[in-house]
């Protein structure tokens, strides 16, 4: 396929079914404890700038949210306050490898520190790293799919999860292995069954592997950049047969949201999370002291049984017993990568060649207030941040195989732009997305809900076969009829309803307006407005709902 333009004529101008997971399956916003989490608006909590006697700065993977209670705990007993600032586990590793976290945290908390291990220059800032808890990789089948297959839950291998995909008979959600540490941990442990390995994956057993891999991905149907918002998707779409994630996010559904689902864990192995708080070298000596006193707590034997049993991950304590539900055979562990290269020649694998391509539409309030305080410019550029440089690594422009398309609106749609980038050849494309975006201009009226009925027509053109998405960014309210559109995506092919408009707040947006549209689509709120984060940033973080 080559990049295309098209231009089209201006367009004028379900209740959703609200899933109610604990704090367990939410983690999009950081969390202080004492505090409070925040409600998944999409931009994390910034930590404090300068160290604090008594409080420890960490920045944590994102489902570590659901240890609150337990670090209330800690703070009653050992005195140590802990700010958790949340974190997808490859930024995080991209933080602490460039410096960026020196002297922002104190320690960090992800559930692996394995590819962070693979940057030498990472190296030389990690002090002590204690395990905390541990949860496998495991895959959640809901109790239909199970039966239909025939499966004996304790013999089920990645080898019979795989045909089961490739004959149509599965499908899946799993979240976004650049910008979810679950999700790499998925694809590892896929690779690592599909491929043989015996020892540390390699570019051979990858390669090996890739035919199979891609069946494999072609049965996903659900992406996500957190595993809160994929278990709520899933749970409200009712068509995915199973989730890939840790068992311990597989169990917190069936017990906070009644899933049903049937937890394995292949018999052939799987790739686990040992969750180890780790001090960074840059830490002061009083910080530290905390991280050694907080870590010897939540080995203790009580904090353990309560972590089993508030997050049900499995205790590393000897002697504490697993929470009920938790199988104490156990599986082999999976080889990691050996090596940085082949880690991230999986990653780029994955987004360009494996998964199923992207079709966004990022529909664009163009209106005349979009010029003040710079606001244009402001889009402009983090459009323009996503088209990625020569230079980009994985997860840091556009996909291979994506379409893209621009639908910028005022009074009405003003233009239609789609691009679709070449595998081999992302230049022309890339450029021609840039081009458009320089083109924007500010001028005319909000007709938000016109505009997303224009992207959910377009996107009904075109290939099905491909993960969907709207991508809606406004600076103030809309100027057309909420009631027009509730009935014209009331009337969508149900198919068609699956595909979530994630809006973002911006400017003088209206909260409850885009809050309606995210919920009744099946999307998520990203907050780009005053201190609560930046508009290239809100964006940067949707690409992992892609």
């Amino acid at each position: 396929m080559r990049a295309r333009r098209i231009r089209t004529a201006p367009v004028r101008g379900r209740l959703a079914v609200a899933v109610a997971l604990a704090a367990t399956l939410l983690g999009a916003t950081a969390c202080t404890s004492g505090s409070g989490s925040g409600d998944g608006d999409g931009q994390a909590k910034p930590a404090e700038s300068k160290y604090q006697e008594g409080r420890l700065r960490v920045l944590a993977s994102s489902e570590l949210s659901d240890m609150e209670p337990v670090l209330k705990a800690a703070k009653a007993a050992t005195g140590v306050t802990v700010e958790l600032t949340s974190s997808g586990t490859l930024d995080a590793v991209e933080q602490i490898a460039s410096g960026k976290a020196d002297g922002k945290y104190d320690a960090i908390w992800l559930s692996s520190n394995d590819y962070l291990r693979l940057r030498p220059e990472a190296a030389g800032k990690l002090s002590s790293q204690t395990p905390v808890m541990s949860s496998p990789v495991a895959i959640g089948v809901k109790p239909d799919a199970l039966a239909r297959l025939g499966w004996v839950p304790g013999e089920v291998t990645w080898s019979a999860v795989h045909e089961a995909v490739a004959a149509g008979k599965l499908t899946y959600g799993m979240t976004d292995p650049v910008r979810s540490n679950s999700g790499f941990s998925a694809l590892v442990s896929v690779a690592s069954g599909l491929s043989g390995a015996q020892a540390a994956l390699t570019e051979a057993d990858v390669r090996a592997a890739r035919p199979k891999l891609k069946e494999f991905f072609a049965g996903q149907k659900l992406t996500s950049g957190s595993s809160g918002w994929l278990a709520t998707a899933y749970t409200k779409r009712g068509d995915v047969d199973a989730l890939v994630n840790y068992e311990s996010v597989l169990l917190s559904m069936n017990r906070d949201a009644h899933t049903g689902l049937t937890v394995i864990r292949p018999k052939d192995g799987v790739v686990t999370a040992h969750y180890p708080l780790t001090l960074l070298t840059s830490a002061p000596a009083g910080a530290r002291e905390s991280g050694r006193v907080l870590t010897e707590y939540l080995r203790g034997a009580e904090a353990q049984k309560a972590i089993t049993e508030r997050t049900l991950r499995r205790p590393v304590a000897a002697g504490v017993t697993p929470a009920a539900g938790l199988e104490e055979e156990k599986r082999r562990e999976l080889p990691f990568p050996g090596s940085l290269s082949v880690a991230d020649g999986l990653l780029a694998s994955y987004e360009n060649e494996l998964r199923r391509p992207s079709r966004t539409v990022y529909v664009l309030d163009t209106s005349g207030s979009m010029a003040e305080e710079n606001r244009i410019g402001r889009l402009k550029a983090a459009l323009t941040e996503l088209t990625g440089t020569d230079g980009s690594g994985t997860g840091q422009r556009f996909r291979d195989r994506e379409e893209v398309t621009l639908l910028p609106f005022g009074d009405g749609v003003k233009e239609v732009l789609t691009h679709v980038v070449e595998p081999g050849g992302p230049g022309p494309a890339l450029d021609a997305i840039r081009g458009d975006v320089k083109s924007l201009r500010p001028e005319g009226g909000t007709a938000v809900y016109g505009s997303l009925k224009a992207a959910y027509e377009h996107l009904g053109k075109g290939d099905a076969d491909a993960f969907t998405s709207i991508v809606l960014m406004t600076d103030g309210k809309s100027g057309d009829k909420v009631k027009d559109f509730d009935s014209f995506y009331a009337s969508l092919p149900e198919g068609q309803k699956h595909t979530p408009v994630f809006a973002v707040l911006f400017g003088d947006s209206d909260r409850k307006e885009l809050t309606h549209i995210t919920e009744l689509t099946g999307g998520r709120l990203f907050d780009a407005t005053g201190g609560n984060g930046s508009l290239d940033g809100a964006f940067e973080e949707i690409r992992g709902y892609q």
